[in-house]
């Protein structure tokens, strides 16, 4: 739907395809396969077979394995924050994982008097 908005507003007037270097087009390949297509089916898959509890967390470990992933193949630099706040992410997701689940006293049913 955007790209259709994208095109009924000119956005496309100026693109070139060829001007886009290989590394682009193989990093939005990466982004539609592994992001999208593999990630999606391993979202669904998990949702089914553990707790929504533990499913969630992905959203938590994602930010920190970017971080890797633009450490080791991006040459980015780690910082004292960056790493601080990977630490309290990891950690937060070992409480979450690992908390068990209290379930609440049952209420004991009123009698009415009468």
């Amino acid at each position: 739907m955007l790209a259709i908005t994208a095109a009924a507003l000119g956005e496309f007037r100026n693109f070139r395809p060829g001007a886009i270097s290989r590394g682009a087009w193989l990093s939005l390949l990466y982004l539609i396969v592994a992001g999208s297509i593999v990630g999606f089916t391993a979202y669904v898959w998990l949702i089914h077979h553990e707790s929504p509890t533990k499913v969630g967390t992905y959203a938590y470990v994602n930010p920190v394995v970017a971080v890797l992933v633009g450490y080791f193949l991006g040459g980015e630099t780690l910082g004292l924050r960056t790493i601080l706040g990977t630490l309290f992410v990891l950690i937060s997701v070992v409480v979450i994982t690992t908390m068990r689940v209290q379930k609440p006293a049952a209420a004991l049913p009123v009698e009415e008097t009468g």
